[in-house]
C-alpha cells in the first residue's frame, strides 16, 4: 500500500493553531455563499408562510367577531319582539 501523499497531489491543509485555541482571537470567518444564499431563502420563505398565516388568521378572528355579533343582534331582536308582543297581549286583556 502506498501512503496517501504518493496517491494525490493534494495536502491536508494546515491547521491555524492561534485560531483554534483562541477562538475568540479569530476575526476572520469564512463563509460559502451559496448556502447563506440558500438560508436566506429559506428564511424569507419562512417569514412569507408565516405572514400569511397570521393575516389567515387574523381574518378568522374577524369573521368569528361578526358571525357573534350578528347572532347576538338576532338574539336581541327575537327578545324585543317577544317582549312587544307579550306586552302587546296584556293590552289587549
Amino acid at each position: 500500500m502506498a501512503s496517501p501523499a504518493e496517491n494525490s497531489d493534494q495536502t491536508f491543509p494546515s491547521a491555524d493553531l492561534a485560531g483554534e485555541l483562541n477562538p475568540g482571537n479569530n476575526t476572520q470567518v469564512h463563509v460559502d455563499p451559496i448556502s447563506s444564499e440558500v438560508a436566506a431563502t429559506k428564511e424569507i420563505k419562512e417569514q412569507a408562510a408565516a405572514k400569511q398565516k397570521k393575516k389567515e388568521i387574523e381574518k378568522n378572528e374577524c369573521l368569528e367577531k361578526l358571525k357573534s355579533a350578528i347572532i347576538i343582534s338576532g338574539i336581541v331582536v327575537a327578545l324585543v319582539g317577544a317582549a312587544f308582543a307579550i306586552t302587546k297581549k296584556l293590552k289587549e286583556k
